[in-house]
């Protein structure tokens, strides 16, 4: 998530938080010092309010974490990466790398996350009994976790994408009809009703009076209403490009450089009179990088006659895929390293590249005519 600072590793997990956490952290605290527990335990000290507000803001967000570590754990051991977890106003986010592959794993790594919000809220039940929930700010602690755990349980399994519960239900429809298409489109659609039904709730609240906990509200059902919008325009996105592969949308023979030209013959060469973005760079029949503009916009004007574009392009960790990979894996491969184009291998031999370009042609095409079948340019190996 654009905007996160990178804090540590949990069981391998790169933790983040985004900058809204911190308008997060300060609301909680501040509700919890200036309203909560001064209602709930009288006659402590201004500092004690602010001190257990501040520690039980600390704490929920570390359920937080904990809550989507158990998503990460299970998504993990059923063969799916995980990108990172970050926190942000909202709680947080785990964002996992690909679909399930089936039915039961989307179920399993979707109700893993309430169960383990239910743990934690069970163990600080359990802490708040042997301390004395009113014996002072440590017991109120432990209460208000277990009681904002067991409320975050609840939540995350209201049916409405993408919410745990939204996730579950998607997993039992795409049991029922063996579509994930439909199942994803009935659960966003759930989902959008969900955050209308939040929005309503959140300005009925504001014009009678409570307008920080209206707005909230609002923030909330607008959060689950993208997010259901989102996945349905993603699930379309998967049914558009189901069957095709990259091979089927690549170009293949893609202009390519010797890493000793300059940045300049690169920009006027390639980038001007060709409209190349970005260009695989070999040594022999071998890649050896890639270069982009935007490499070369970090070179001052003055220097391109100079400079070689061995010293400015990426060598490591390149976007690829295969030939015979299916189009959405080139999309979601995209996405993960925020480009507009991949590179297709044979092994360690470049075939072809294929470009946000040639996809979202095609995407006109289907739309246009209502199919279009995978265009192949003169010379393009048929897929095997």
């Amino acid at each position: 998530m654009q905007g996160s600072l990178f804090v540590g590793r949990i069981l391998g997990f790169r933790i983040g938080l985004h900058y809204t956490w911190l308008i997060a952290l300060a609301l909680i605290t501040w509700s919890l010092a200036d309203g909560v527990f001064p209602g709930q335990y009288p006659g402590w000290d201004a500092g004690a309010y602010w001190l257990a507000g501040f520690v039980a803001a600390l704490a929920l967000f570390a359920s937080v974490i904990v809550h989507e570590l158990a998503h990460s754990v299970v998504a993990r051991s059923r063969g799916i990466g995980v990108e990172d977890i970050t926190l942000f106003i909202f709680g947080g986010v785990a964002r996992i790398k690909a679909e399930a592959a089936t039915p039961w794993d989307e179920f399993l790594i979707a109700v893993v996350g309430p169960i383990a919000s239910l743990v934690v809220a069970a163990l600080a039940w359990l802490g708040s009994l042997v301390i004395g929930q009113g014996s002072g700010p440590m017991g109120a602690v432990f209460f208000y976790v277990a009681s904002a755990n067991a409320i975050l349980a609840v939540f995350n399994l209201i049916p409405g994408f993408p919410l745990d519960g939204g996730r579950v239900l998607r997993a039992i429809i795409w049991g029922v009809t063996n579509s994930m298409e439909r199942a994803t489109h009935v659960s966003s659609v759930v989902g959008q009703l969900v955050g209308f039904g939040f929005i309503g709730i959140g300005v009925l609240q504001a014009f009678t009076g409570n307008i920080i906990s209206g707005l909230w509200i609002i923030f909330i059902g607008w959060f689950i209403n993208s997010g259901a919008e989102t996945s349905r325009r993603q699930a379309e996105a998967q049914t558009v490009f189901r069957g095709v592969r990259v091979c089927d949308l690549m170009t293949t023979d893609p202009p390519t450089a010797n890493p000793n030209i300059s940045v300049s013959d690169f920009v006027q060469e390639y980038a001007v009179r060709r409209g190349v973005r970005a260009l695989p760079v070999v040594v022999g029949d071998r890649l050896y990088g890639i270069v982009s503009i935007t490499d070369a916009s970090k070179v001052p004007t003055g220097e391109w006659e100079t400079t070689p574009i061995a010293s400015i392009l990426t060598r490591d960790d390149l976007a690829t895929v295969r030939p015979t990979d299916d189009a959405n894996t080139a999309l979601a491969r995209m996405a993960e390293r925020d480009v507009n184009q991949v590179l297709v291998m044979d092994g360690d031999r470049l075939v072809g590249l294929l470009s946000r370009a040639s996809i979202l042609q095609y995407m006109r095409l289907r739309s246009q005519f209502g199919y279009a079948p995978p265009r192949r340019r003169p010379g393009t190996p048929v897929c095997p």
